[in-house]
């Protein structure tokens, strides 16, 4: 039998850390970089180099890449999905050491030393001081699930195991998720090429904690959804010195925001699990520099989440949300008119993106229209984001006459929420994960949904109302910059579940991961996951013959 590369705690750890050392801070050369590297590291196998053809790189734009390897039984139809992403986040509060935040072992020995260990929060020195963590950017989020399923691939392949394992890691997980969703048009077709049946989608994030003091570790049978609705306040512009002649944007946007941070109305309960509640991410005004002109329009993003709800249900509450805010806006704006004897700018109205869009047609022309939004669309120092909301400006410049207004829209991304909580595979497989974690010794409890976000958003879409298309018509850069595969993803049926090694604070300096949970627990608890599948249909193949 060959030897494992990869087979023992040692030689996983020292995995782990290579993969660390390849600085693929989402948007940098490195992470154009990382896929390519993978791809020669996983050609050292011998199951690649005699099938170099189940080896592939995909492009995720941007000079990005997602890496697919395929281990194929010859007589299995089966597949596992294993999905993982290699971008991180960045590395600044790492201070002085940010060097070394992607060489582990060289960190965890730095922060012992006296001058690095005083600036350490208490529970992180505890750790430290217990020998039993590795720090590091990436160690936790998320390359050591990358790590396991490389060393699940390759004993799958040494040891033959009928089932295929067809492992899928991408870039961008922590910006816009451009790496998975290029990928799910791969995996549709390398289902169908390769006459694949996909039996699960199992994804290796960590388990995260649920509140500060909380160490239990957990396995999720779905994930969180998030999306962004978003809005352009256009006001009406005046000289300081005569403030009546016009109405700020902020004033606009105060009342929106208000009522829209921390409103209960977005808050969703499912299998006794709850939704954080809706806060802004943005607000401000889009004047490029100060004068004594009023700033007559603003713009706010917000955060909210989701369990069931699609994003015309989001869309229909948000506006709801909105029209209340500015009947609230234009009373108390009325009673200032009466109180100084003005007749005032106008009430502020309420409409869509979609309905701008369609009005600036019709004044404007189609071709006049496309001609402002590739304009923005054009300037590489803004995101889509930035994109979305300065296309929104562009038209209410042209179409002043419907101002003051407050225009609703989505700005990327979004991330579908998925749960296979009631699916009898996953049910099974849960218990079967903490029995597993029972004999280690080890306690392991089940969340419903994965809280951190995640790529399984992107797969077994479901979505009967065809809530996505209110998505699709009011963002702004819809099939320019960014756009979801909608189709695809519904055709991806498998359940899905995240199994994923224990660490703490994801984007922190502390960012550190279980080292016993991560190069010994894991390990075992994902091979016996693994062969569940097919020791299942070897039981009933010998029952029925």
């Amino acid at each position: 039998m060959n030897q494992l590369r990869w087979g023992t705690p040692s030689t996983l750890r020292e995995l782990l850390c290579e993969l660390v050392s390849w600085d693929s801070r989402t948007l940098t050369e490195g992470e154009n970089t990382f896929a390519p590297k993978l791809e020669a590291k996983l050609n050292e196998l011998t199951y690649f180099i005699d099938n170099p053809h189940q080896l592939a790189l995909h492009d995720a734009g941007l000079g990005r890449q997602a890496l697919t390897a395929l281990y194929k039984h010859p007589e299995a139809t089966e597949t596992i999905v294993l999905i993982s992403h290699f971008d991180t986040v960045w590395t600044e509060e790492y201070g002085v050491l940010e060097p070394f935040a992607f060489y582990p072992e060289m960190l965890t020995k730095m922060l012992s030393e006296p001058k690095h260990n005083a600036d350490l929060p208490e529970d992180a020195r505890i750790d430290l001081e217990t020998g039993n963590y590795l720090f590091g950017r990436g160690t936790m989020d998320m390359k050591m699930g990358l790590a396991l399923h490389m060393q699940l691939i390759e004993k799958a392949s040494v040891e033959k195991w009928p089932i295929n394992l067809l492992l899928t890691t991408v870039p961008d997980e922590e910006v816009n998720s451009a790496g998975m969703r290029a990928a799910v048009k791969e995996l549709v077709r390398i289902r169908e090429e390769q006459g694949l049946t996909y039996k699960l989608f199992l994804n290796g994030e960590p388990s995260f904690s649920q509140s500060p003091t909380d160490i239990e570790e957990y396995i999720y049978s779905g994930t969180i959804g998030k999306i962004m609705p978003a809005a352009l306040f256009y006001g009406k512009e005046t000289h300081v010195g005569e403030p009546l002649k016009g109405m700020t944007a902020n004033y606009i946007a105060s009342f929106l925001t208000q009522r829209m941070e921390w409103n209960e109305l977005f808050r969703e309960t499912d299998l006794g699990e709850t939704t954080p509640l809706p806060v802004s991410l943005q607000q401000k005004d889009l004047k490029l520099q100060y004068s004594t002109q009023t700033p007559y329009r603003a713009v706010a993003l917000y955060n909210v989440f989701l369990f069931k709800r699609t994003a015309g249900e989001v869309m229909d509450l948000f506006e709801q949300v909105a029209t209340e805010a500015m009947d609230a806006c234009n009373d108390r704006y009325k009673v200032i008119c009466e109180r100084e004897q003005v007749k005032g700018v106008g009430e502020v109205r309420v409409f869509r993106y979609e309905q701008l869009l369609e009005y600036a047609i019709q004044k404007l022309g189609h071709e006049e229209v496309e001609r402002l939004k590739q304009e923005t669309l054009e300037n590489a120092d803004w995101d889509d984001r930035e994109k979305s909301l300065r296309i929104v400006d562009n038209l209410m410049i042209q179409c002043q006459e419907l101002a003051p207004a407050t225009v609703l829209l989505y700005a990327p991304p979004y991330y579908p929420a998925v749960n296979s909580s009631s699916d009898p595979l996953v049910k099974k497989s849960i218990e079967l994960m903490k029995d597993a974690a029972k004999e280690l010794g080890n306690k392991i409890g089940q969340m419903h949904y994965f809280n951190g976000i995640c790529d399984l958003s992107y797969v077994q879409y479901e979505d009967d109302a065809n809530g996505w298309t209110t998505f699709e018509s009011n963002t702004p850069v819809w099939g320019d910059t960014y756009s979801i595969p909608f189709t695809e993803m519904a055709q991806l049926k498998a359940p899905v579940l995240n199994v994923g090694p224990f660490g703490k604070d994801a984007h922190q300096r502390t960012e550190r991961l279980h080292v016993d949970s991560a190069f010994v627990e894991m390990p075992i608890m994902l091979e016996k996951l693994v062969k569940s599948m097919y020791i299942e249909n070897e039981s009933l193949e010998t029952c029925t013959g």
